[in-house]
């Protein structure tokens, strides 16, 4: 079995200024909602950031991971 590589990886998605920027509205979402570090809960975006969702607090729901995870971007 070939080992992953998550250097390699970070380099080519996650550290791209698109993904750093949406990453940044996550965890300032997580922050409106005063979810504290470690918290297993999520925090939803009724209309998802990748299809012109905002962090506006109506558009944020607290869900559990299974839940907001099935969910993904739909």
């Amino acid at each position: 079995m070939k080992k992953r590589n998550y250097k390699k990886e970070y380099k080519a998605f996650h550290a791209k200024p698109k993904q750093r920027k949406l990453r940044g509205l996550r965890n300032k979402a997580r922050r409106i909602k005063k979810l504290k570090v470690g918290d297993s809960r999520e925090v939803d975006h009724k209309q998802p950031l990748s299809k012109g969702g905002s962090n506006a607090n109506t558009n944020l729901r607290i869900t559990s991971r299974s839940k907001n995870r099935r969910k993904g971007a739909s």
